[in-house]
C-alpha cells in the first residue's frame, strides 16, 4: 500500500464526498450562509450577526446531517428552534423548513453550476481500484447519488452510505463514525484494516471514534492544524500528494 500512501495492512478506502471528492463544499456553505443569514436577519433586526461562511460552517455543519448542522449552529447563538415536519409552510421558523431551505439552494446552485469532481482525487480513486482497494463514499448528503453521477464518478464506488440509507438504518451522523462503520461492513472489511478520506472535523472525530486504521485529512480551507488535532493521521491539500509523494 505504500504506492498509494497507505500503511500496510489496509484493505479499503471510504471517501467523503463534498471537499473530498467533489468541489461542492463552497456551494453547501453558500447555501447554508443564504439559508442562515435570512433567518438571523429576521429574528435579530439592527442585531443581526451573520453567519461565517468559513468558521461557523467548518465548526457547526460541515459533515453532519442537515438537521444536525441547523441545530448545532442555532444552538451556538443561543437559539433553540421547533424540529417542525413534513408538512411545514416554506419560511417557518423550525429545524425541518431551514434545512429544506438550505437543500433547495444547493439543488439549484448545482443545476446552476454543475458539479465537478477534484482530478487528483479521482486519480486516487482509480489507483486505489487498481491495487484492488475496496472503495465506498460516506456522505451524509441525501443527493450523494445524484451529485457522483453528475460528477461522472459515480462507477469508481462499490458502496455509498449517504444521508438516505443513513436514515432508513436509523445510523447516526458525524462525528459519530456509525455511518463510516456500515461502510467497511458493507465492504466486507474491519475497521482496522480500512481508511477514511474526509475534509470535515466532524469526520475526524468519526474516523478516530470508529478506530479505522488510517485518517486522512483533506486540507481546502486552510485549517491542517485543526484536522490534526480532530483525529487526523495525515493531511494533504490533495489526494494526489499521496500518490506523489510515494513515487518520489
Amino acid at each position: 500500500m505504500t504506492k498509494l500512501g497507505l500503511p500496510d495492512g489496509i484493505r479499503a478506502c471510504l471517501f467523503d464526498m463534498d471537499g473530498v471528492l467533489t468541489q461542492t463544499a463552497t456551494v453547501h456553505a453558500a447555501a447554508w450562509k443564504e439559508t442562515f443569514d435570512a433567518f438571523l436577519r429576521r429574528r435579530d433586526g439592527a442585531g443581526f450577526r451573520p453567519f461565517d461562511a468559513a468558521g461557523d460552517y467548518d465548526e457547526y455543519v460541515d459533515g453532519k446531517p442537515r438537521a444536525d448542522g441547523v441545530r448545532s449552529f442555532l444552538a451556538s447563538r443561543g437559539v433553540t428552534l421547533p424540529e417542525g415536519g413534513d408538512d411545514d409552510p416554506p419560511g417557518s421558523d423550525t429545524v425541518r423548513a431551514l434545512g429544506d431551505r438550505k437543500n433547495a439552494l444547493v439543488l439549484e446552485k448545482i443545476k446552476e453550476m454543475g458539479v465537478r469532481a477534484y482530478p487528483g482525487s479521482v486519480r486516487y480513486a482509480e489507483a486505489a481500484r487498481d491495487a484492488g482497494l475496496r472503495r465506498a463514499v460516506v456522505s451524509s448528503s441525501a443527493n450523494c447519488h445524484d451529485v457522483l453521477v453528475a460528477a461522472g464518478i459515480d462507477g469508481l464506488f462499490e458502496v455509498r452510505i449517504d444521508g438516505l440509507v443513513a436514515a432508513e438504518q436509523h445510523l447516526p451522523g458525524k462525528p459519530a463514525p456509525d455511518t463510516f462503520l456500515a461502510a467497511a461492513r458493507a465492504l466486507g472489511v474491519p475497521p482496522a484494516e480500512a481508511a477514511v478520506f474526509e475534509d470535515a472535523l466532524a469526520g475526524m472525530e468519526a474516523g478516530r471514534a470508529g478506530r479505522f486504521g488510517f485518517v486522512v485529512g483533506v486540507d481546502r480551507a486552510g485549517q491542517a492544524g485543526a484536522l490534526r488535532r480532530h483525529g487526523a493521521d495525515v493531511v494533504v491539500e490533495d489526494l494526489a500528494e499521496l500518490l506523489e509523494e510515494d513515487a518520489s
